[in-house]
């Protein structure tokens, strides 16, 4: 199994960005899926999570109304929506599927929120 993340970038606050995790080697479309973020000198942390069929979401209340996960399971691919960034949201960014396991852990993306 492989989970390769892209799309973070420098962005000013209150900017946008689009995150992307390709999956392969594992059956995407039966699985739920996860977003994490690691800041330095923190513990990663869950961001959003969505179901096999993309039916239901959940996020965490730091980023409830700013990001939207969604999927594409005729490409494999999760994303985060990331909108009205602020600094805090600084973070590599990683994607699992859900509950995360150790061993689909990707080398993540790195997003930086600074003017």
């Amino acid at each position: 199994a492989q989970l390769v993340e892209s799309g973070g970038g420098l962005v000013q606050p209150g900017g946008s960005l689009r995150l992307s995790c390709a999956a392969s080697g594992f059956a995407f479309s039966r699985y739920a899926m996860s977003w994490h973020r690691q800041a330095p000198g923190k513990e990663r942390e869950s961001v959003a999570a969505i179901s096999s069929a993309g039916g239901l979401k959940n996020y965490a209340d730091s980023v409830k109304g700013r990001f939207t996960i969604s999927r594409d399971n005729a490409k494999d691919t999760v994303y985060l929506q990331m909108n009205s960034l602020k600094p805090e949201d600084t973070a590599v960014y990683y994607c699992n599927i859900n509950p995360p396991n150790r061993n689909y852990w990707g080398q993540g993306t790195q997003v930086t929120v600074s003017s």
